[in-house]
């Protein structure tokens, strides 16, 4: 079992993008580009771009790119940070907000359809497990 954990892991989270990927094509957003404002969303207005980054776990001109192409759509807008010329901080556009709405929307639809038979219990116990491999994870990298 120890042994198939990080594959079944890895594909389930592979297949759960997948699904919503499909979900949110008719939106004109890539995998990449849905998965930025998602961490933008959660990141939280005004944060900077290498805040942004360091969220993602992505390089910065990685992310640099995916925010030009963000830009273009007028999902979010970069905004001089006061405190230092040389950072932007980030904040989504009313286009953008509209966005978050609709990819929650269909977020919910298919969490509820992929969790269908399974526990509030079981759910619980699998965070849990998942937060100790973090933790676990977190460890290993300080070494």
């Amino acid at each position: 079992m120890r042994r198939q954990f990080p594959f079944s892991l890895a594909r389930l989270a592979r297949r759960w993008r997948k699904l919503l990927d499909e979900r949110l094509k008719d939106l004109g957003v890539t995998q990449a580009r849905w998965t930025t404002m998602v961490a933008l969303h959660r990141g939280g207005e005004g944060v900077t771009q290498r805040e942004l980054a360091e969220l993602m776990a992505i390089e910065n001109p990685t992310l640099v790119r995916l925010l030009d192409n963000l830009e273009q759509q007028r999902l979010i807008q970069r905004r001089p940070c006061e405190k230092d010329r040389r950072a932007r901080r980030l904040h989504l556009t009313p286009q953008g907000e509209a966005f978050m709405k609709t990819l929650d929307a269909r977020a919910t639809v298919l969490r509820d359809q992929m969790l269908e038979g399974v526990s509030e219990k079981d759910i619980e116990t699998c965070l849990n497990v998942f937060e100790q491999v973090l933790k676990n994870a977190e460890a290993i990298q300080r070494r």
